[in-house]
């Protein structure tokens, strides 16, 4: 039996649909939102119907008939940390997407568009979110920061990071679950994490901007100069925004667009070192995810919308080359990502977890 599954993943200005049926992607649409048709949502919350009306006017122009869907994985969002894997919607987690405890983001809304459209359905088909940024499986020791007041969190690119993880397991074939891996995505933020025999023990947050700097996050700063900074008459929101937003290649280089970098950095020094800085912060990252486990690793994997310039991943695979070898895995595929997990829950490869 072959089995349809709908993605959802919404961004701050599109939300994405894919139709997949088993592992084959047959439709996909990127349905974009401008500014004006926003502005009158005060919260994203607020977007919900919006949203969920141009993804079912679509597939409905499209001539799918969502009846026919034997699952609906939506992208999850801000919700309270939690173990990897696959969670079906219920009331707990609908609550904390729809007022979450972790901040606003348009990912939030994925659950809860899924849960809305399997009501409709009437046929048990059910409604999921998968590996969201969330994912907490820290080790208690990669908690401590330096000071109590300060804890390390779990925030990165788990549905990326996981996906890639699994497909080079299933290539070798072994099992992610017995494997030491560690994964660098590489986008607009960068989060090295260390994956040992399923479980990401430790790995830096990304969304604050924490570990090495990329085309618009600043990565770990001195830190008596940042103090200095935050009282140097600078807003919170001026400060924040320097961390996330306009930090990284494009405070140095005026743009964050990694293929004009790496288009230049060949005849302009400066294009040159900051590309290199970036490659040497994310190769000492990894390094660093070596010593967390024990210098026991299979294998280093490269992914992300970076990982499509050879000359950073060459520059990588130089430095950490001698740790494991490295293989690389260009793009995110958040939509083939969703749908496979969902397929594994239809099949009966995985279970899906209860959020609570």
């Amino acid at each position: 039996m072959s089995f349809q599954i709908l993605t959802i993943n919404p961004g701050s200005t599109s939300t994405k649909i894919a139709i997949f049926e088993d592992e084959k992607e047959i439709f996909s649409k990127t349905l974009r939102h401008t500014a004006e048709e926003l502005s009158p949502y005060a919260t994203v919350a607020s977007q919900f119907q919006f949203r969920k009306n141009i993804i079912l006017s679509e597939l409905q122009q499209a001539g799918w008939d969502i009846h026919g869907f034997h699952a609906i994985v939506g992208r999850g969002g801000l919700v309270k940390p939690i173990e990897s894997g696959i969670y079906e919607v219920n009331d707990a987690l609908a609550h904390d997407l729809e007022y979450p405890v972790m901040g606003e983001h348009a990912s939030n809304l994925g659950g809860l568009i899924a849960r809305d459209i399997v009501r409709e359905m009437h046929n048990g088909t059910k409604a999921y979110i998968a590996d969201p940024v969330v994912v907490d499986e820290l080790d208690p020791i990669a908690r401590l920061s330096g000071h109590p007041a300060l804890s390390r969190v779990s925030i990165f690119h788990a549905l990326n990071q996981k996906v890639i993880a699994r497909t080079y397991a299933r290539e070798v074939g072994k099992k992610y679950e017995e494997m030491n891996l560690i994964v660098a995505h590489m986008g607009g933020g960068v989060s090295v994490g260390a994956h040992c025999c399923g479980r990401v023990v430790d790995v830096n947050n990304a969304l604050d901007g924490d570990g090495p700097f990329s085309p618009e996050r600043s990565g770990g700063l001195p830190t008596g100069a940042l103090v200095e900074l935050c009282f140097s008459g600078k807003s919170k929101a001026e400060v924040k925004k320097m961390l996330k937003g306009n930090g990284g290649v494009v405070a140095y280089l005026g743009t964050n667009d990694m293929r004009l970098v790496e288009e230049k950095a060949p005849v302009d020094a400066e294009y040159g070192m900051i590309q290199d800085a970036m490659c040497y912060q994310i190769g000492k990252e990894i390094g660093a995810m070596a010593a967390v486990l024990k210098g026991k690793v299979d294998a280093i994997l490269l992914t992300g919308g970076i990982a499509y310039g050879k000359p950073i991943t060459d520059y990588i695979t130089r430095m950490v080359g001698f740790i494991a070898p490295v293989k690389v895995y260009p793009g995110e595929d958040e939509m083939r990502a969703l749908a496979m997990n969902g397929l594994m829950v239809l099949r009966g490869e995985m279970q899906a977890k209860t959020y609570a």
